[in-house]
Order: structure tokens, then sequence, then C-alpha cells
């Protein structure tokens, strides 16, 4: 069994990887490890967990040892496809580096800009990025790739799945062609290959496992059930994702839960927590600070239950995760790998379970034709029945329905609306008995009607009687003199009523 002493590492090297207590390498590392020294292109297959980070940071520092950093030129590149996977490889630097006097900056967004940009005009020997926050750095001006000896492309494939390749291939340009790049991914797509094809010189090929495959140690089971009703079929599943973590007892330590959405990340985790569990969600809207202190809670066993979208499916290393736990069957079958895959890392068995309803196992069928191999199914465990929702109360028989709108609209209808007073014939009072009336007190109501009255004598002439149309108003159109009829249009004049009671009189 090859050793880390037989690799032809740096003593320095080699000494912090004895203090991190490895000795023996993984088998991608102890295949990648000898041609990345020796200057050659690589290009690395191997599923999640088998420690391809360490397969390329150990050659980085062992080259890096010689030689000096010049300002805003960075000597090695690692292009990572999220912002915790970036920050997991700068640890990885600080770890096995730390005996030499390396200079390091990552760049990942929701850092400010002016703190990167103080490290890369001090000079760096490790650049680590995500590819936008680089190209925002180039684009500014800040930032200059002609000195890049060794380029890293870590987690290709997700970087397929994030949109990321029209990125890499401008990155890839701005470097020199003389670069050694180290390539590394779980699957090979043919948009991956081509890129490969492209920009890699005469590569040594390491894959160390069948493309999309599991790994032995972790247990599979699929728990296929059917709600009672689509309304309730959300919170059924996290009453039935609660009975799971329950079921496993003490032999769940902590455990991801995945979403396929950002949204049901935060409501399973809401989920859980109000049930008392001890749970925090993980996605990309959440802050930077928030996403790396959750991660960090995690690791050191201060949070149990991490509920993620699938931004911490690739790349993070997490060794003692006991149980995943998918809510939802992944849309894309390689993110089922890469999500069971935080679980039984490092030679440790784990515990994978995936929820699936009946319209989730089309996405199943996909996963395990990738995969080859048929997962094995579980019964639900027992869950006690949400109590319905409550109804109305029921109307005692006999009562009368009460009336819904439409109804009293037609009540309304059919009552006789009361007819109007007709106004009575007002006598002229004389000017002394009108004024003995203004002095009298009254109500508003009748003050407000005699006044109305009073402004109709007025129009009036003052002769008390009620106003008629528009009393003494006249409108200008109503003054236009009618045109005079012919004699034939006279004669095909109806008839007025007034006329025909004049002709009867």
């Amino acid at each position: 069994m090859t050793t880390f002493s037989e690799l032809n590492l740096d003593p320095k090297v080699l000494q912090a990887v004895t203090e991190a207590g490895y000795t023996t390498p993984t088998p991608i590392q102890a295949q990648a490890i000898p041609h990345a020294l020796a200057g050659r292109d690589v290009l690395g297959i191997a599923q999640t967990g088998t420690g391809k980070t360490a397969a390329f940071t150990l050659p980085m520092i062992c080259r890096l040892a010689k030689g000096r950093a010049r300002a805003r030129m960075p000597r090695t590149l690692v292009l990572c496809p999220t912002r915790e996977l970036a920050a997991q490889v700068s640890e990885n630097f600080e770890t096995y580096g730390k005996h030499h006097k390396l200079t390091m900056a990552l760049l990942i967004g929701g850092v400010s800009f002016k703190d990167q940009d103080k490290l890369i005009d001090r000079g760096v020997d490790v650049l680590i990025a995500t590819p936008g926050r680089l190209l925002d750095h180039f684009e500014r001006g800040k930032l200059m790739l002609t000195g890049i000896e060794v380029m890293v492309v870590d987690e290709a494939d997700r970087m397929l799945d994030m949109g990321f390749i029209p990125d890499i291939e401008r990155i890839f340009k701005l470097t020199p062609f003389t670069r050694q790049t180290l390539f590394f991914s779980a699957t090979m797509p043919p948009e991956i290959t081509r890129l490969t094809k492209e920009f890699l010189n005469d590569p040594v090929r390491v894959e160390v496992a069948k493309q999309a495959t599991t790994g032995e140690n972790i247990t599979q089971r699929v728990i296929a059930w059917k709600a009672s009703s689509k309304e309730r079929a959300d919170a059924e599943k996290r009453d039935m994702l609660r009975a799971l973590i329950d079921g496993e007892g003490e032999k769940l330590t902590n455990a991801i839960v995945f979403c396929n959405r950002k949204s049901n990340v935060d409501v399973v985790a809401k989920s859980l927590a109000k049930h008392g569990y001890n749970a925090a969600p993980i996605h990309g809207d959440l802050d930077q600070k928030i996403r790396m202190k959750t991660l960090d809670a995690f690791r050191a066993n201060e949070l149990k239950i991490l509920v993620a979208s699938d931004v911490a499916a690739r790349g993070l290393d997490i060794p003692l995760v006991s149980h995943v736990f998918n809510f939802d069957v992944p849309i894309h079958s390689e993110d089922y790998v890469h999500r069971i895959g935080r679980t039984g890392r490092a030679g440790r068995s784990g515990d994978a379970l995936t929820l699936c309803l009946p319209h989730e196992e089309k996405y199943l069928e996909k996963i395990e034709a990738m995969i080859g191999a048929k997962i094995p199914r579980a019964d639900a465990p027992g869950v006690a029945p949400r109590p319905a929702r409550p109804e109305r109360e029921e109307r005692p028989q006999g009562e009368p329905r009460r009336a819904r709108g439409p109804r009293r609209e037609e009540s309304r209808r059919e009552e006789p609306a009361p007819k109007a007073e007709e106004p009575a014939a007002v006598a002229p009072a004389p000017a002394p008995a009108r004024e003995a009336e203004r002095s009298r007190p009254e109500p508003r109501r009748e003050e407000n009607r005699r006044d109305r009255g009073d402004r109709g004598e007025r129009r009036n002439g003052g002769g008390g009687a009620p106003v008629v149309g528009l009393g003494d108003h006249m409108p200008a159109f109503m003054m236009i003199p009618l045109p005079k009829l012919s004699a034939r249009a006279k004669a095909d004049e109806p008839e007025s009523e007034d006329s025909g009671a004049e002709a009867a009189a």
C-alpha cells in the first residue's frame, strides 16, 4: 500500500500531512499527485468524498515553494463553483501549507471588494475564486492572469449545472497557454469533455471509480408513499421526515436534509425547529456570513441537522455526517450522487434516505438508470394522521338558510319603494308672517328645507310657488330657434296627448 512518504512530496508538506493525521493517500491522490508533480495536465474523475481537493493542493504547494508572487499577478488559480467549496479549499491550503510562507486570496461573493483588492495588490501565490467574482476583479482592472503557472478547475460538472461554462472558457483564454491544468470532476458530460479537449494539453486521465456511482459503504433506502390529498402533501411530507429522523434513534448523530427549492429549505428548517429539533437552513440567498457561521456550527457538532439546497451538495468536506435525507427527489440525476456523497466519507459508513411521492417517481427511475442499480424500498414509518380542517357548523334541521348577497338584493327589489310625497300647494303668506316663521327656532332639517323654499321663492319673484323646471335659468342651447317644419313633416308628426284632448273638447 502506497504511503504519502513515497509520493516525493516536499518535506515540509509531508510534515503538515502527518500532523493532520494522514498517512495513506486515497486512490485518486496516489494516482494524480505523481503526474501533477511532474508538470503534466491531469484529468481526474472520481466520485465525491474521495479526496480530490488534496490531490491538487499538495502538488501545488510543492511547486509554489520555489518562486515569488508579484503584485496583481497570482501564480496559481483554483476555480470553484460555490463559495463554500472555495472556502474549504482555502482551509486545505492553510492546513497543508502552514510550514510555507505562502500568500493566499479568496475571491467570493458576499465579501467587500476593497478587502479583496488589498490582498491582490500585495501579490498572492494562491488565488481561490468563484468564476463570477474573478471576472468582476479582472474587468475592474485589479487583476492580471498572465502569470498563472497552475490552474485548477474543481467540480467541473457542477460548473456546468450552474451555467459557468462560458465564464470558464473566457478565463482559460486569459491565462497563458504554457500553464499546467488540473481538471477534476465526478462526472464527464459531453460539454465537459469538449472543454478538456480544447484547453488541456495531452492530459493524464485518472479515473478511480465508475462515473456517477455511489459509495458501497452508503446504505440507500427509498420511502415511497402517497399523501392523503394534494393540498396536504407538503405538510404530511414534513411529518414523515420527522418520523424518519426519530426512527433512526441514536444511530443518527447528525444529518443533512436536501431540498430542491430554496423556499422549501426555509420551510423545512422552520418546521423542524418548531418541533424541537436543532436545525438551521443554508442556501444561496442567505448572507455569506450566515452561511459560513451555519457550516462552522455543523462541523463543530453544535448544529445537528443542516437543511440545504444543492449549494451544499458538492465538494463540502464534512467527514462525520451519519445521515442524508432527500426531502425532494433531485431533478438532475447527478445531484443524487453528490448529495448522498456527503455521508460515508473517508471509509466510514452512512445512510441515505429519500422521500418519494408519486409525481417524483420519474426522477427516481432516471437516478436508478444512471447508477445502474435498483435502490431498495423501505416501509414508511407510522405517522399519526393530521386532523382535518374544521368545517363550517351544520345548520340545524328546520332552520332557514341565511340569504346570500344576490338573494338579499332580490328581497330588496321585491319590497315596494316608498312613494315620494307630492309637494302641497303653498299659499303665498303675507310678508310679516313669513318673517315670524323665520324667527321661530326649527330643527336643522326643517331649516334646510325652508332655506331651499326661500331660494325657490326668490327665483320666482317672491311669489312663493314651487320652482318648476330650471326656474329663471335657461341654458343657451335651449334659446336656439327650431327650424320650421315643412307641410309634409307636419303631416307626419304624431299628435300629442294635449292636441288630442283639445280636439276632443
